[in-house]
């Protein structure tokens, strides 16, 4: 996640942004996520364990359900209500992004457990806190803009 134009991050704040922040469809589903920071940090740390090879997962150990994270999202901007968007929404909106909503329902829980048995540290572990500094971010660059 980055706070830049045209991202994943900057198409769900601006739902956010426009009240529809809710969870999609049954909000059950996990999301793993990467606040960029760490994302740059960890492509370090890989190209210098030289003894570490093969596939590593980049994400932050803490996923979570759609629910918790459209709700800290919704919380970092200040705002506590957003409305849901059901499957047959979600169809709609993909077909006007050009997108497939599997991007959005399907549930997907990744862990870096490799990554951190190599003893890399997160900065942003933990969504909330990530979703704070990126929203903080994401206003700086408006206001330059």
């Amino acid at each position: 996640m980055s706070p830049d134009r045209g991202g994943v991050f900057d198409v769900l704040l601006g739902l956010v942004r426009r009240g529809l922040g809710g969870a999609s469809g049954t909000g059950e589903q996990f999301v793993s996520w990467i606040h960029d920071t760490d994302f740059v940090r960890a492509i370090d740390f890989l190209i210098a364990q030289e003894a570490l090879t093969g596939c590593v997962n980049l994400a932050s150990p803490n996923p979570l359900r759609n629910r918790e994270f459209m709700e800290a999202l919704r919380s970092a901007w200040g705002i506590r209500i957003g409305l849901p968007a059901t499957e047959w929404m979600l169809e709609i909106g993909a077909v006007f992004l050009r997108t497939e909503t599997e991007l959005v329902l399907k549930s997907r829980r990744v862990v870096p457990k490799r990554l951190v048995e190599s003893g890399f540290v997160f900065q942003f572990p933990e969504w909330p806190g990530a979703a704070r500094d990126l929203v903080h971010r994401w206003r700086d660059q408006a206001e330059h803009a």
